[in-house]
């Protein structure tokens, strides 16, 4: 089936990853090297992370709620220093590649986020949350976990947005910077892009659609 939509996580993809904050913060006060990505990685469904990125509680639970997970497992890390470590830096040619899909295909972004910051691409201050203004506009369609109240991997979420562009998976490229994302979006059919580094990523890209995307 040809490309009708390419959809695109949006964290890790159009901005820098917050695992490389992550990791900068765990270096910084002798933490394990990925140690707050482990503490998310527990009892993903019901943890204060899945929690928070569907609403489910509010910032002030989550910070109580994700030190006291990642006390029990060996170091106290307050919630509210990893929301502070959740704004990327914007990633240009990704924008350029998603303003060239949109010229010939509709453009969907399905976000994991949480209700803090400004906007729906959790910037840390006005100015980053203009810029990511500026890209949330270019879609015909986005959806966000903290408002749908549905969260990646979950299977419904990229259904929801089949449903919106009015696309059949198999119409559909996604990107997103997670392979536990990325498989349950190829499995219903739609082509893969795990988002590892930009330029591959793009690369890949322009395999799939068949014209410049730089």
């Amino acid at each position: 089936m040809s490309i009708e939509a390419v959809l695109w996580d949006f964290g890790g993809v159009f901005t820098t990853s917050p695992f490389e904050a992550f990791n900068r913060y765990e270096a910084e006060r002798g933490l394990p090297h990925d140690f707050i990505r482990s503490v998310n990685a527990r009892d993903p469904d019901t943890n204060a992370w899945s929690l928070f990125e569907r609403s489910k509680c509010t910032a002030a639970e989550f910070d109580s709620l994700f030190a006291e997970e990642s006390e029990r497992l060996g170091h106290r890390v307050p919630g509210r220093d990893v929301i502070a470590l959740l704004s990327g830096e914007v990633r240009p040619r990704m924008v350029t590649a998603l303003r060239r899909c949109k010229a010939r295909f509709k453009v969907g972004c399905i976000t994991n986020n949480v209700a803090s910051g400004e906007g729906p691409g959790m910037a840390g201050t006005s100015e980053k949350a203009r810029a990511i203004a500026e890209i949330m506009g270019l879609f015909d369609h986005i959806i966000e976990s903290s408002k749908a109240g549905v969260r990646k991997p979950d299977p419904r979420i990229y259904a929801m947005m089949c449903e919106a562009l009015e696309v059949a998976p198999q119409a559909c490229v996604y990107l997103d910077d997670l392979g536990i994302n990325c498989k349950p979006a190829a499995e219903m059919g739609m082509r893969a892009i795990k988002v590892t580094h930009p330029d591959r990523a793009i690369a890949a890209l322009e395999d799939l659609v068949g014209f410049p995307l730089g």
